[in-house]
């Protein structure tokens, strides 16, 4: 009887924390589920895509539609020298609870679960930093050398097991925090980024991540980059932090002229504006009012030429028809007149 009614209370803290917090995995409080999580998918590491790039492993989180998997991704730290602690599910007193992951100057306890890529089950292998930059060990961690130059190869840190629960406790994996594991949990922590943040609220809309739908197998485990692109990190790639606002911002100015050339088109052309909308832009619409005022020109260039016809037309017909019809009049007179003195001379 007892153990009915401490179920039923367990599933009841379960529904009402559930209820209260949308997504249970980032943050400072945290969740009670009855339901173990499933069991860690294997999946390949995505090449890193630049200089200083953490690796953030995926894991199973907790929503109102049950668990869902939650891809690893790539994702930049807060500030230089600061390390992520993955967060883990824990099972105590009947009850599976969340412990939010976050940054520090050491990598904590995170319930001795084997995330893989460096995350083996105690602290971090897969690389350190030195000199404000990110060294990366290329025996555990997915690396192109001919774009990220700061490697290093350590093979013996390099271990696998057969174990993938993703709980501390009965059941999953029984371990306790070391030694510089309790001493990394009174350092200073950073809390998630906004980028892993809505990384996860956007893993949590994708229904394809829900456990109930995947039954364990997500169809995207991993990716290169989160869901959200970062923004304001320090120790970044400039090239890669610079490129998402200038893709932003190149559009907008793009788009704004062509609004505004319509309008100024549509409202200067009752005056004096139709060069105004051919050209659709301010300063050259006076030149071009200018260059339509020299219209005078084509005006003395049809005077002469309605004028100079009529004169061409005009001259030759004179000297053609008037002067071979005279020349040939006084020719028919000559003879007339000697005909007569000829008459006068037989009279005598």
């Amino acid at each position: 009887m007892n153990l009915k009614r401490s179920f039923k209370l367990a599933a009841f803290l379960a529904t009402v924390s559930v209820l209260a917090f949308p997504s249970v995995s980032f943050g400072s409080v945290f969740v009670s589920v009855v339901v173990a999580p499933p069991v860690l998918p294997v999946y390949a590491q995505p090449l890193c895509p630049g200089p200083d790039y953490i690796w953030m492993p995926g894991y199973w989180a907790y929503g109102p539609g049950g668990y869902f998997w939650v891809p690893g991704t790539w994702v930049l730290a807060p500030e230089p020298g600061l390390l992520w602690t993955p967060g883990y599910w824990g099972f105590a007193n009947g009850l599976y609870v969340w412990h939010a992951g976050y940054w520090g100057p050491h990598v904590g306890f995170y319930g001795g679960v084997d995330y893989g890529f460096g995350y083996f089950g105690v602290g971090f292998v897969g690389g350190m930093w030195a000199s404000g930059h990110f060294r990366y060990n290329t025996a555990v961690m997915h690396v192109n050398p001919a774009v990220v130059h700061n490697v290093y190869v350590d093979r013996t840190v390099v271990h696998n097991t057969a174990n993938r629960a993703s709980f501390n406790g009965p059941g999953g994996i029984t371990a306790r925090p070391t030694a510089a594991e309790v001493a990394a949990e009174h350092d200073r922590h950073v809390a998630p980024t906004s980028v892993q943040t809505a990384h996860e609220r956007s893993a949590e809309a994708n229904r394809n991540n829900l456990a109930s739908v995947n039954h364990g197998r997500p169809a995207t485990m991993a990716t290169n980059r989160p869901a959200a692109q970062p923004e304001n990190r320090v120790a970044a790639d400039p090239t890669q932090t610079a490129k998402p606002p200038s893709a932003v911002n190149r559009p907008a100015p793009a788009n704004r002229p062509e609004q505004a050339r319509p309008p100024a088109a549509s409202t200067h052309p009752a005056p004096v504006n139709r060069p105004q909308a051919n050209h659709a832009e301010p300063a050259r619409p006076p030149a071009a009012e200018n260059r339509p005022a020299p219209q005078s020109r084509p005006a003395p260039v049809n005077r002469p030429e309605p004028a100079r016809p009529p004169v061409a037309a005009n001259r030759p017909a004179p000297p053609s028809h008037p002067e071979p019809a005279n020349r040939p009049a006084p020719q028919h007179s000559a003879p007339a007149k000697e005909a007569p003195a000829e008459h006068h001379e037989d009279r005598r």
